[in-house]
């Protein structure tokens, strides 16, 4: 008999521990003409194992499942997610089906034993909103707005 086990994919990224820390890993991504979701996957230490785009929208929506959210997360072996999508409107307000999904996947992962650690918007100008802070950082001058 054959056994044939999966290989966990092993974490090359850096720890994320802050909304900051997320915003500086994705920067790059903030500047993107549409809205775009992505899924850091993390292990155990908060290191990032892969940094998934998820969907590609439009320029004021993009569609989510928690199935396309999960469904790498549990191959790549991820003991936690942080979400991360852009308005490039500059908004920074979470919209109501923004709230609503981060909601369902929050419920998704408790179910799977995966836990969404965070819930970040990104802007071309380097704001950004965290679910957990409750508020929005001004990357460019460090004020907290809310």
């Amino acid at each position: 008999m054959d056994l044939k086990l999966l290989r966990v994919k092993e974490a090359s990224g850096e720890a994320v521990c802050s909304p900051d820390a997320v915003v500086e890993v994705m920067k790059e991504e903030a500047g993107v003409d549409r809205e775009c979701f992505w899924i850091l996957h993390l292990n155990c230490r908060n290191r990032i194992i892969e940094k998934e785009l998820v969907s590609i929208g439009v320029v004021d929506s993009s569609l989510v499942h928690p199935r396309e959210v999960f469904k790498k997360a549990i191959v790549n072996g991820a003991k936690s997610i942080i979400t991360v999508h852009n308005h490039p409107s500059g908004s920074t307000d979470p919209s109501y089906q923004d709230l609503d999904i981060w909601k369902k996947l929050k419920e998704s992962g408790e179910i799977l034993g995966i836990r969404v650690l965070d819930n970040i918007i990104l802007t071309p100008s380097g704001s950004c909103y965290s679910e957990n802070t409750g508020g929005c950082i001004n990357k460019k001058s460090g004020e907290v707005i809310w």
